[in-house]
């Protein structure tokens, strides 16, 4: 019997649908080293659930709304994992008091986490048993691999691709869109949006405002004769059909795909893309496309497109970054103008930014 079939491991990725995905390296490197371990992955969003059954490297998915189904559910279905593992692992980052309590739950003897520099203590991070320390310098990515490395005492320094692939049939829906209203040719420059992110602990501040978005999207079509695709979830419809109505060309249009892995699908047919710091920043990232990320208050070592050719679009002030991982909603502190970094970044800044591309 293979050494790696003792391992049962449970890996919780309920923080966010960027947070799964930026996972998936580390799960790679997990089912490339215990070939025979038993990985199961719980999620919390649908978006999640989808990326992480995609990459196939998981035994069982498991999606599990903790925060809607309250708290008898919730301890009924930790009831049902109790002694099921011998590991369990919180995604990074996942700094709440809840995330710990519930890998405790499980029961599994050896608990690996990050050791959060801010609120670790407050929020129960010794409840772990393995962790590692948090760096401000080092990618989720990065912070990942490093703590199943250490886990599983394993050796390796390879970083993987983040891991996202679209069904066939999602990619069968984005051939059929980007033929029937992108007009084909070989020159033909097309742009992907993402004007939306999280709502989450006040995150709405990250997002640059809509009319720069149609100003942006305005300037490509009149200038590089792009067409522009309009990308976010059902909740961001109402976001995406504003922007719309700010911009008079017919060539930016909104996408309403079936699926996250459908967006996937037609996103990696864009030339670039261009996004706020948000789940679709990564997708863009795992799908190999150029992306300009919008960034105001995040730490930008944590959450750069990863492996893939990008660039950011920040004022990068003395103030910055100001948002860390917590479970503190997202504030300003500054008297002169709230959330400066992204209310004073401008289209003209932006589009500059993309003149290589452009050229």
């Amino acid at each position: 019997m293979p050494a790696d079939k003792k391992f049962k491991i449970v890996v919780f990725a309920l923080s966010g649908i960027g947070d799964a995905l930026m996972f998936t390296p580390a799960l790679k490197v997990l089912r490339d080293n215990l070939p025979s371990a038993q990985i199961d992955i719980i999620t919390m969003y649908g978006g999640s659930e989808e990326i992480v059954k995609s990459t196939g490297l998981a035994d069982k998915v498991i999606r599990f709304d903790f925060l809607n189904a309250g708290a008898v559910k919730s301890l009924m279905f930790m009831a049902s994992l109790l002694g099921r593992y011998t590991h369990s692992i919180n995604v990074y980052p996942s700094n709440r008091k809840e995330y710990n309590i519930i890998s405790f739950l499980t029961g599994a003897k050896h608990r690996g986490a990050v050791e959060y520099i801010r609120a670790n203590k407050s929020n129960l991070g010794f409840l772990n048993t393995i962790t590692i320390e948090e760096s401000d310098t080092r990618h989720n990515v990065e912070t990942n691999i490093a703590l199943v490395k250490k886990m599983f005492d394993i050796g390796t320094a390879v970083m993987p691709d983040l891991i996202f692939k679209p069904s066939a049939g999602d990619a069968e829906w984005a051939e059929n869109y980007y033929r029937d209203n992108i007009s084909p040719g070989d020159n033909t420059l097309v742009v992907g949006m993402h004007p939306g992110c999280s709502t989450l602990k006040n995150h709405i501040m990250r997002r640059w405002e809509p009319e720069k978005f149609a100003l942006l999207a305005e300037q490509l079509v009149k200038k590089y004769k792009a067409r522009v695709l309009l990308f976010g979830g059902p909740e961001e419809d109402e976001l995406k059909a504003q922007i719309k109505g700010m911009a008079s060309s017919t060539e930016i249009k909104i996408v309403s795909s079936p699926s996250l892995s459908a967006s996937a699908a037609l996103i990696a047919k864009c030339s670039f893309f261009v996004t706020n710091d948000s789940s679709l920043m990564h997708v863009a990232s795992a799908m190999k496309v150029r992306t300009l990320a919008i960034i105001g208050p995040t730490n930008t070592n944590y959450i750069y497109p990863w492996n893939t050719e990008h660039i950011i679009a920040s004022l990068n002030l003395e103030c910055a970054p100001c948002f860390f991982y917590s479970p503190k909603p997202l504030s300003c502190s500054r008297e002169d103008v709230q959330y400066k970094c992204i209310r004073e970044l401008t289209p003209g800044l932006v589009e500059n930014k993309l003149e290589k591309w452009l050229r």
